[in-house]
């Protein structure tokens, strides 16, 4: 069996909304204060907001990556549960690497546990829709 590559387009779609939901209008005011945007003014933020271009197409990248990668795994581990998969690939991979970046990313102590929590909590929404949409779309 081979990769749906029309499936991992749509879980890299879905990821990239999940994560844009997570980090706006659900934590978007704490990350903001963790990473100090609240102290810029409104037109300062206007001006950074029109730059993340580029940023946006390194994530949107970075998310298909993650959704091959998953889609691959799901082809040759037939006989494992997508849902399982996803949650080990996130325990195994995800979890430890949010947590090394806040440690050792600058970020301030007062942060760290709320950071930490809140990169977790997404990259484990993100793969749970991703999981979602590659085992729907066969």
């Amino acid at each position: 069996m081979n990769v749906n590559y029309l499936a991992v387009v749509l879980a890299t779609i879905a990821q990239f909304v999940a994560g844009a939901i997570w980090y706006m209008p659900l934590f978007g005011e704490l990350w903001g204060k963790i990473h100090g945007f609240d102290k810029f003014s409104k037109e300062e933020q206007k001006e950074m907001q029109a730059k993340m271009g580029p940023y946006y197409a390194a994530q949107i990248f970075v998310t298909f990556l993650t959704a091959l990668v998953l889609a691959k795994l799901l082809v040759v581990l037939p006989d494992y549960s997508p849902y399982a998969l996803g949650l080990m690939c996130w325990v195994g991979f995800l979890l430890p690497a949010n947590v090394s970046s806040v440690i050792f990313g600058g970020t301030e102590p007062k942060w760290m546990a709320k950071k930490m929590a809140v990169m977790a909590g997404g990259s484990l929404a993100c793969t749970i829709v991703a999981v979602a949409v590659l085992s729907l779309v066969k």
